[in-house]
């Protein structure tokens, strides 16, 4: 699928245009590239079928824009912008703390045209003599930079996962292919990857690679051979095929889907046992004695199996030989979804239409939560808007429990972006931060500390604020909101969204650990985001979250107990 490519372009114009000072395009490029993210569908398709206009905030203009990149792979406005402005904004822009007004100004005053310059400009100084920087905002670029190269070339689980599925479909309706699996990073769901492993079992191998190295995705042939190929997709992500024996199908499963250090531990006890375990299989001696089956091969090790989630060297294996490992959430119990946004503020589809689209899901219940006060960036509901969203939720009939919601925004003293008698009007509220996060570690935490206490929250929303690959979350003491999670009943939630995953798979442990139940939210802003769903499970389920340990796994009755809502 060329979706990828297409939405990278759309941001970019947007990007151009933005440090061009042209105002209103730019939203408009980033609306089209936020409908085409939360396809889950072929973007070329939709062309073909001349519907691109029929998605929304997709008009005549954008929707040419979108059919040249498709069959050039670029477009007029695009190259034409990037002449006008010779600098690396990409580098640039992916340092945390520069926007595309701060870029506009560092070329223009000291030449800074790529990271390098950026670092140089810092570390002399130069950045914070300029107005409206200073030497806080240049020591925030230093680190910005460390941040921004730590964070190399992965790409995101939620942008790639779904181009996986499709290779791994197309090779197993393959006649010749008898087995195919995901491997590697992909299968454990980390929340970044670097490429992406696929096993397979091939009737005729020859056939099987020919089918790989010309799928219509396939950019460049990286190398071809009789049982591994790779492949450059279009996204720009490398695909990597192996095609292996039939009894060898569940030890290299177990080879190539673990990291370094879980496999260098199962190979330390299958020598402990006097066995040698590699990617062929497990052997006694030069007999093989298990390969067919992974669940096998963990059985002879002594261990309990380990789902590929947890294979990351982080207690798992202990754990596997204890028989005490964690009965993972699985990917069909969750119940209802807790913080989705629609038009009334900066959503795309109605109330009715989230709603639906929840029913087809399986959902028992859902909270709409519009963002509502003064956050203008999130179009949100002023108080004397709030009246009419309210009566949208009278007249929206719909198969599904739904119950009237918002997202408030905590101010930087700990206050709520709208009054307690405003907020009694709502069944579900979910507190977050949007702005300043820069405070120290200690008031970060009393202003989330404050919020908490506040008898209308239900829902801390992305409780660390941080966006993968573009900003750190912010510091926090998560054992302070364990506590105080615990005492008011006020969840912390897991944030589906494949730029957020927040809280991420270490803190999700630490609350599992610390006794404190947590929520899975798609944060959905269109009703195809409210398949993002399965990626917060996977971050609960590398958090070793059982279903007990998740509130919207609860049927509606007993969630509504919970919470002590009607």
């Amino acid at each position: 699928m060329k979706n990828l490519e297409v939405i990278k372009i759309l941001n970019q114009i947007a990007d151009l245009l933005d440090i061009k000072g042209i105002e209103f395009k730019p939203s408009a490029y980033r609306k089209a590239s936020r409908t085409i993210e939360s396809l889950n569908k072929n973007i070329e398709d939709i062309a073909k079928q001349g519907k691109l206009k029929d998605l929304p905030g997709i008009g005549q203009g954008i929707s040419k824009k979108i059919i040249e990149i498709l069959e050039t792979g670029t477009c007029k406005e695009f190259e034409s912008l990037k002449k006008s402005i010779p600098i690396d904004y990409e580098s640039l822009l992916a340092v945390e703390g520069l926007g595309p007004k701060s870029v506009k100004v560092l070329y223009k005053k000291l030449n800074i045209k790529n990271l390098n310059d950026l670092e140089k400009a810092a570390k002399k100084g130069k950045i914070k003599k300029l107005e409206g920087f200073g030497e806080k905002s240049e020591n925030q670029i230093l680190q910005g930079i460390d941040f921004a190269k730590s964070s190399g070339k992965r790409f995101l689980l939620g942008h790639i996962y779904d181009i996986a599925l499709s290779i791994e479909n197309q090779l197993k309706n393959s006649r010749e292919v008898t087995k195919v699996s995901l491997a590697g990073s992909i299968k454990r769901m980390k929340e970044t990857i670097g490429d992406i492993d696929i096993l397979v079992t091939s009737k005729d191998p020859k056939k099987t690679m020919d089918l790989f190295v010309n799928l219509k995705d396939a950019k460049d042939i990286i190398s071809k051979g009789p049982t591994r190929s790779s492949i450059r997709l279009n996204s720009g992500i490398q695909v990597d095929l192996r095609v292996v024996k039939e009894d060898e199908f569940g030890s290299a499963l177990q080879y190539f889907i673990g990291n370094k250090e879980h496999n260098v531990i199962t190979r330390k006890i299958a020598i402990s046992k006097g066995y040698k375990l590699n990617e062929y299989g497990l052997f006694k001696s030069s007999k093989k004695i298990a390969g067919k089956d992974e669940k096998e091969i963990y059985n002879k090790l002594g261990l309990d199996y380990i789902e590929p989630e947890l294979r990351e060297n982080n207690g798992e294996i202990e754990a596997a030989k204890k028989h005490s490992l964690p009965k993972l959430i699985n990917y069909n119990d969750i119940k209802g979804d807790l913080q989705i946004h629609t038009n009334f503020s900066d959503g795309i589809d109605t109330i009715q239409a989230m709603a639906k689209k929840a029913k087809e899901l399986g959902y028992e219940y859902i909270a709409i939560t519009d963002h509502v006060g003064n956050l203008s960036i999130a179009n949100s509901i002023t108080e004397k808007r709030i009246d009419n969203y309210l009566k949208a939720f009278e007249k929206a009939k719909t198969e599904i429990k739904i119950f009237k919601g918002c997202e408030v925004n905590i101010k930087p003293n700990g206050d709520l972006d709208l009054k307690n008698d405003i907020l009694k009007k709502f069944d579900f509220v979910v507190a977050s931060i949007h702005s300043n996060f820069k405070q120290t570690k200690d008031l970060m935490t009393k202003r989330i500390l404050k919020a908490m206490e506040n008898k209308y929250v239900k829902v801390i929303g992305h409780p660390t604020g941080r966006i993968i690959n573009a900003r750190k979350g912010y510091e926090l003491d998560l054992e302070k909101l364990f506590k105080k999670s615990n005492e008011t009943n006020v969840i912390l939630e897991i944030n589906a969204q494949p730029e957020r995953l927040d809280l991420k798979d270490i803190d999700v442990k630490a609350a599992v650990e610390n006794k404190c139940k947590l929520i899975i939210s798609t944060d959905a802003h269109n009703t195809n985001s409210l398949n993002y769903m399965k990626f917060g499970i996977a971050t609960a389920r590398r958090g070793w979250a059982e279903k007990k340990d998740i509130v919207n796994t609860l049927s509606l009755t007993n969630f509504k107990k919970f919470f002590d809502i009607s």
